[in-house]
């Protein structure tokens, strides 16, 4: 009897260990399949920030051509930021809600749409209004893209999926200005607008065909061995109501890290909207130099973002925990980034300009997809969209408040960027601040919320 038992127990053991074996390789076949889903996600983030560049790269040409003041031009710079931040409210509860893939293609063929259609306005009144719709199109893009790494990576793998969707955005900086600068001078900055936008329907209907939500047996598996394994919900199962969603403004974590996200996406927004502009007016670069010149920062912000999201997953292999493992990188990078902000403008030689725009850009995008994994660390399983999405609201006030003052800083200083970077590295330290001081553990937070 003894020995027939012993045989059970290893009858057992060999099932079970058959049974673990299946569980891996149908977790690395999941985990290749989210990959899949990342490049598409990321290639769309490319396309996205094409988009938002179109009007950064031919901004003298169209001020030129539609005789449009700095002033207007600052305004044109800022229409698409406002909406964008507005937006992002109701965009993150449609996801938490419905989804990332409906939401996602709606919002992909939307601001394709827009794009081609810009290219056709004929005055300011009419490029106000699509620089506006473009905002509202693209505000749910990171929510969207986070919601479906949070589907398809468990928490102790995410913050490299979610960095490498940011990353679409540095691409797309990067290979703007020398790609949209060759479309503007060899052919118009209308039919510029028109490619970029027919390139982001071609990405909807990727998305369209290849992607789907995880089932519940999958979810379990993809968070197996995960602290959310016991709490994972099902997607088809998952609710969220307006209730859940207006109780995320009753904790301080969903002010502090709003108020942070705006202080750190109005430095790089002042890169976005107006580095090509710094380059041709203060550094007297032609239109052409300006191209190449201006994807030099975002190459190093590729890195920046990249970085960003392997330290903070190697902190968290070491033990330490997730809030602090995102924390570090935050404050880091945006210290980083104000060190070498702040004495750009005063810098004579080129090349060391050049260089403190690269160390500057690098540090600004370390915090990116930290900022974004540290939502689904703070927020409940249900409410990961809302959460980044506000506080993606909050970055975009930022980003929409920044070519505003920066035009208007020129204004007022006769062409001057000497402040406008000295109250970006001011805004940078302020962001660190907030993450790093203020922002707590989510189950403190919740207690200090009630």
């Amino acid at each position: 009897m003894q020995n027939q038992n012993h045989q059970s127990a290893a009858l057992a053991t060999d099932k079970t260990s058959g049974a673990q074996i299946d569980v891996q390789a149908k977790r690395r076949k999941l985990e290749t399949y989210g990959w899949w889903m990342v490049a598409i996600i990321t290639l769309g983030g490319v396309i996205n920030y094409l988009d938002r560049s179109t009007l950064s790269i031919g901004n003298t040409t169209i001020q030129g051509q539609l005789g449009f003041t700095t002033i207007q031009m600052g305004l044109l710079l800022s229409a698409f930021s406002w909406p964008y931040a507005l937006a992002n409210l109701p965009g993150g509860f449609l996801i938490d809600r419905f989804g990332p893939k409906k939401v996602f293609l709606g919002c992909l063929a939307g601001w394709s749409i827009v794009a081609i259609l810009t290219g056709f306005v004929s005055n300011f009144v009419s490029f106000y209004i699509a620089r506006v719709f473009l905002g509202i199109a693209e505000a749910p893009f990171f929510a969207a893209g986070l919601k479906a790494a949070q589907y398809w990576f468990n928490a102790k793998d995410r913050s490299m999926p979610v960095s490498v969707i940011n990353t679409g955005s540095q691409i797309g900086n990067a290979i703007g200005p020398p790609l949209l600068t060759a479309l503007l001078v060899t052919f118009s900055w209308r039919t510029m607008f028109i490619i970029v936008g027919v390139a982001g329907l071609v990405v909807a209907i990727l998305w369209w065909f290849f992607y789907r939500d995880p089932s519940e047996a999958e979810e379990k598996i993809i968070m197996s061995g995960s602290e959310e394994e016991d709490e994972a919900e099902t997607p088809a199962k998952s609710k969220h109501a307006v209730r859940e969603w207006l109780s995320l403004w009753k904790l301080p974590n969903t002010w502090y890290m709003t108020i942070g996200c705006f202080m750190i996406f109005y430095t790089v927004w002042v890169y976005i909207t107006w580095l090509p502009g710094y380059l041709e007016k203060a550094r007297g670069l032609s239109l052409k130099g300006t191209g190449w010149a201006a994807a030099v920062p975002y190459i190093f912000g590729i890195l920046g973002v990249l970085f960003g999201g392997w330290i903070s997953k190697r902190f968290i292999t070491r033990g330490m925990k997730p809030i602090v493992a995102r924390k570090i990188p935050i404050v880091g990078g945006a210290v980083l980034s104000a060190c070498a902000v702040a004495p750009i403008a005063y810098v004579d030689s080129f090349g060391l300009s050049m260089v403190l725009l690269c160390i500057g850009y690098f540090g600004a995008q370390v915090p990116i997809g930290c900022i974004w994994t540290l939502a689904a660390d703070v927020a409940d399983s249900n409410q990961v969209a809302s959460l980044g999405s506000i506080q993606n609201f909050g970055g975009f006030l930022g980003a929409a408040v920044a070519p505003i003052v920066t035009s208007y800083i020129l204004t007022k200083t006769g062409g001057s960027f000497n402040l406008v970077f000295v109250v970006g590295a001011i805004a940078l330290i302020l962001g660190a601040f907030f993450y790093g001081v203020m922002v707590k553990d989510r189950r403190t937070a919740s207690v200090a919320g009630k």
